[in-house]
């Protein structure tokens, strides 16, 4: 009697975790190379850390015999609860704590890598992501905020983005706290100081009427569901709006507008960041205060800054951020540290410069087999490519020429090279411009006859010797 087969599983993918795969990991790597050498430019050394942790050290992420999972994938080992990473900050101040006095003070340090959130999944909202950070513990001064912003830039900079296609904004939670107490909020009031922090962050995605009402009693989104407010009177709503809407004009500008409202140490820690800023040659449009600048992270306690990726139609979306952090280290040492740091989006960043890199997506040349016969002289073509500096693929499959073509597509190849029966006996390969083709054929419909005329431009002949420099000029044109 025959076994019943065995059942198999269904090839799914775990909810908000991404594959990724050719282009998208080519992009994503050259930004890290890119971003980690201006951070070792400017001083900082690499440090990896575990992607566990034991939960106790993320900070307002502890979980409890109720919800062990809050904010992070949690299990237990040996008795004691340990996380997947929610960031790279908060590894950072266990590793100092537990090395500090082996390491420089300042220490200055740069990390890339993967961090995990149980949160909710959307679009472009993975539950897994790439980071690349770099943060200074040890110095209280504005200057090492300044530089984390000015290094910001650069780090933009060298991956491409041009003047006005990015902008850091930024601010110290300072401000806010000044408004608060002069309105009559108590430092210890914790919920209703989130509650206006949080409303605050939302301003860009919900103006000034959404944060208004989130001021208030609350607000009832399209959807139907109610986010209770944080009850403030309308005078003391006026007080953080009148904040809010501080910010417009040069650096300067700003400043004076902010004193006026308040905050004696809020202002001099900015008129330090600006003037700092100044020195480092960070102009207005890199670099712009802006009091709406909160950021979502409860343990931010002065200086925060916001990366956004400009357009023409606008601002698109956070690119990265960060902020000073004076107390994450003393949760362990019981001493307060001063930290500061900024850290990159990679996975928002790369999908964007991928848009705006298409051309650095393609895929490699591709030499067809027409000869099973006749591997070795298709992989010596491809070999030939590649000691040139060309990417290069021997198709390897046992497909035809028409399906060895569609594979082309699928990889992106920008060229296919032939070498059927005729092109030897003549000692010639045929170059068949397949980025050419697409466009023309796109162009043409379903026009055969201009297809046609139109091949030659699409489809060459050389002589096999001169197989490299016809393949280089291809790709230039």
């Amino acid at each position: 009697m025959t076994e019943p087969a065995a059942p198999r599983p269904k090839p799914r993918r775990a909810r908000g975790l991404p594959d990724r795969r050719g282009a998208d990991l080519a992009v994503e790597r050259q930004l890290i190379s890119r971003v980690s050498k201006v951070y070792e430019d400017w001083g900082f050394e690499p440090l990896e850390t575990p992607a566990f942790e034991y939960a106790d050290a993320l900070g307002k992420f502890l979980p409890d015999q109720d919800r062990p999972n809050e904010g992070v994938f949690a299990f237990e080992d040996d008795e004691e609860w340990v996380a997947l990473r929610y960031d790279l900050t908060a590894p950072l101040a266990r590793f100092v704590a537990e090395n500090f006095d082996a390491l420089p003070k300042p220490y200055r340090r740069w990390a890339a890598g993967p961090v995990w959130r149980n949160e909710k999944p959307g679009p472009g909202r993975f539950r897994e992501f790439w980071q690349c950070d770099a943060d200074t513990v040890g110095s209280a001064s504005p200057a090492a905020d300044a530089e984390m912003i000015a290094m910001a830039c650069a780090a933009y900079s060298a991956v491409g983005l041009a003047d006005g296609q990015f902008q850091i904004k930024f601010s110290t939670r300072k401000l806010l706290d000044a408004v608060l107490e002069k309105i009559g909020v108590a430092a210890d009031a914790y919920s209703t100081r989130l509650v206006v922090l949080r409303a605050i962050d939302k301003f860009d995605r919900l103006g000034v009427k959404g944060v208004e009402a989130l001021l208030g009693a609350g607000r009832k989104d399209e959807s139907g569901d109610f986010t209770k407010g944080a009850g403030l009177d309308a005078a003391q709503a006026k007080a953080v709006l009148d904040l809010v809407g501080a910010g417009k004009g040069t650096r300067a500008e700003v400043l004076n507008r902010l004193a006026e409202i308040g905050g004696e140490a809020a202002i001099a820690e900015l008129r330090a960041i600006d003037a700092a800023l100044s020195a480092l040659n960070v102009s207005e449009a890199q670099a712009q205060i802006d009091p709406t600048i909160v950021r979502g992270l409860e343990y931010y306690t002065g200086a925060v800054f916001e990366g956004q990726l400009i357009g023409g139609d606008g601002v698109f979306g956070s690119i990265g951020g960060g902020g000073r952090y004076d107390d994450l280290v003393a949760r362990f040492r019981g001493e307060r540290i001063p930290a500061t740091g900024f850290s990159i989006g990679v996975s928002r960043l790369a999908a964007a410069l991928q848009s705006k890199q298409a051309a650095q997506s393609d895929g490699p040349v591709l030499v067809l087999v027409m000869d099973q016969e006749r591997v070795a002289d298709a992989l010596a073509m491809a070999d030939e490519l590649r000691r040139a500096g060309v990417r290069a693929e021997t198709y390897l499959g046992a497909a035809g020429m028409k399906a060895q073509l569609k594979y082309a597509d699928k990889r992106a190849a920008p060229i296919a090279i032939i070498q059927g029966g005729d092109e030897l006996a003549k000692g010639v390969v045929t170059l068949k411009d397949l980025k050419l083709g697409a466009k023309i054929a796109a162009g043409l419909g379903e026009d055969r006859e201009a297809y046609a005329k139109a091949r030659e431009q699409v489809q060459q002949q050389a002589p096999r010797a001169q197989l490299v420099a016809a393949v280089q000029q291809m790709l230039a044109r």
